[in-house]
């Protein structure tokens, strides 16, 4: 499999915010893509790009080389490859590579059924949102046997200028992006918290963040969100419904592994206040509102 040749066809399903500029990367880089995603719009933006659109999962799968699931969940890539028949429509020794963000035990499961169908699995989630996505820049983390890594290599990096083979083992790769949702939720609730204790005590905002920003209490979440904590409804990089998800999936690999993860959990519980509140198809920055409904005046207070 080489990234200069159009001989390698590539399925590309879920052309969202990051699945799109994905695979047209993938397009740029010489490799044939047909893409599916249940938004003909979506189909249509990769066939202006240069790539090709198939009318279901399947028949982009058809006589593939690779197919990367760019989807929601584990339930969603479980359901392209079983259900819609994708699995058994790729090419005889074809690699599945799962970048969505899934529960290590759901992709180790995952990976049983298709490597009994004589393809290679390949457990590749990736960090770094759609600004990654569009720059090619994202981190990808990879758990499979070195010789399905081998025939990969060339695709995952066209996607991302970070690629780790974090194991062996289909699972690890899934865990590794379980441990960076971890900080990341964590980072984010963190910095909302500053910033409503700071605003309660009548201190301008951005300024608190100017200056955070540069001292020894920054964090890239910080950097990166925190300016968009003081929008009124910024654009959505990634929604607050996310971090409900992957700090389930986060809390989930705790219990299954007998591991306490108490700032997990309360960062958890501040999305989910936050998506309770409406919020959770906001950007993510926007757990702040949680802090902000919680920490509120009282109506008679002067």
């Amino acid at each position: 499999m080489t990234s200069t040749s159009t001989s390698t066809s590539i399925a590309f399903v879920g052309l969202g915010a990051m699945g799109a500029p994905m695979a047209e990367n993938l397009v740029k880089r010489q490799f044939r893509v047909t893409g599916f995603d249940m938004r003909e719009s979506a189909r249509d933006a990769l066939v202006a790009a240069g790539g090709h659109a198939a009318a279901s999962a399947g028949a982009a799968a058809e006589g593939a080389d690779a197919l990367v699931l760019m989807v929601v969940n584990a339930a969603q890539a479980r359901a392209v490859l079983f259900e819609a028949g994708a699995l058994a429509a790729l090419a005889p020794g074809a690699s599945v590579i799962l970048m969505a963000t899934c529960p290590p035990g759901e992709v180790e499961a995952m990976a049983a059924e298709v490597t009994a169908s004589g393809r290679h699995f390949v457990d590749a989630p990736v960090s770094g949102g759609v600004t990654g996505a569009r720059g090619a820049t994202l981190s990808i983390m990879v758990g499979t046997p070195a010789d399905s890594f081998a025939l990969v290599r060339p695709v995952l990096e066209a996607l991302g200028d970070k690629v780790f083979h974090v194991g062996e083992k289909p699972g690890q790769g899934a865990t590794v992006k379980t441990v960076n949702q971890l900080l990341c939720g964590v980072h984010i609730a963190v910095a909302a918290e500053a910033l409503s204790l700071a605003e309660k005590a009548g201190i301008d905002g951005r300024l608190l963040f100017e200056i955070m920003g540069g001292s020894a209490a920054s964090s890239w979440m910080l950097r990166d969100r925190g300016p968009r904590m003081h929008e009124p409804d910024p654009m959505v990089a990634s929604a607050v419904d996310i971090f409900v998800k992957d700090l389930s999936i986060v809390l989930d690999a705790g219990r299954a592994a007998k591991t306490a993860l108490p700032l997990a959990a309360a960062a958890h519980q501040m999305f989910l206040a936050a998506s309770g509140l409406g919020h959770g198809a906001r950007d993510d920055s926007q757990v702040v509102r949680a802090y902000r409904a919680l920490n509120a005046k009282p109506a008679n207070d002067p």
